[in-house]
């Protein structure tokens, strides 16, 4: 679960988390610009309407498989009744939802998908949702350009390594007075070494596996795979140096790809990252 950030719309400071990629808005900080007094009761005003009970029932089947639809059912026939009392904790634990959650803790409270959250918005107050949407997707939007700015950051670093390593198969394996095609096709055969060792196929095999796709297998790497990639160029360049044949190479440079992809997927401060 990614760490709380805040939007602060009119005044009032929203908390929202991502969590397997989806972003959760506080239900208890929008009911805040309402009553500040009475959040709870905001909100279970509004999960009693048949309106709402609809919404959340019908999001959770097209989204959750393990969502309970008769439980469902049951709660659809009685909304709008006097009777009828729900509550966020009745609604997780009798459905098994998952677009509405309840944390505890400092930072606690009711969230909500983004989709439901600006459903519960609306309800509050239309001028009040439209300011949260403008608010979130300058967010998202901050977050995107950060993104942008780490990749082509590590795009300059995989292209700086890689003239380094194309120089040293230019000293190193190409002979002298061959031709320009002769050139191209060791080069050729060097970064497919990489691709190999770190893709497990060349770039010709991912050209046949992904017909449809633009551009190489390289411009579809994640950012732990680029960071991988540059060191890799830098450690076979060494290796070149070294006069090792491409077979013991390519063992070597398979096993630097297992140990840092492992590094790096699993290190905290990397995932923090993203």
């Amino acid at each position: 679960m990614a760490k709380n950030k805040k939007i602060n719309v009119q005044g009032v400071d929203i908390l929202l988390y991502q969590e397997h990629q989806n972003d959760y808005i506080s239900l208890t900080d929008i009911a805040r610009h309402k009553d500040s007094a009475h959040i709870d009761s905001i909100i279970q005003n509004w999960m009693r309407n048949r309106n709402t009970i609809e919404l959340l029932g019908f999001w959770e089947s097209i989204y959750n498989p393990n969502f309970k639809p008769l439980e469902f059912e049951g709660f659809r026939k009685q909304a709008g009744l006097n009777s009828f009392v729900m509550t966020p904790k009745r609604w997780i634990e009798n459905t098994n939802a998952i677009g509405i959650v309840s944390k505890a803790g400092r930072y606690g409270g009711t969230f909500a998908h983004k989709d439901i959250a600006l459903e519960f918005a609306s309800w509050i107050s239309i001028e009040f949702k439209l300011y949260i949407i403008k608010e979130f997707q300058r967010l998202k939007d901050d977050e995107n350009n950060r993104l942008k700015l780490n990749w082509d950051l590590h795009r300059t670093l995989a292209k700086v390594n890689y003239q380094i390593h194309t120089d040293a198969i230019k000293e190193n394996l190409i002979p002298a007075e061959i031709t320009k095609q002769q050139a191209n096709s060791v080069y050729a055969s060097e970064a497919d070494i990489l691709n190999v060792a770190l893709f497990g196929m060349t770039a010709k095999q991912w050209r046949d596996t992904n017909p449809d796709k633009k551009g190489n297998i390289r411009d579809y790497a994640i950012i732990e795979q680029l960071v991988v990639l540059s060191n890799m160029e830098s450690i076979n360049a060494l290796l070149i140096q070294q006069g090792l044949p491409q077979n013991e190479r390519l063992i070597q440079l398979n096993k630097v790809a297992v140990t840092q992809m492992k590094s790096l997927v699993e290190n905290k401060a990397v995932k923090k990252l993203k």
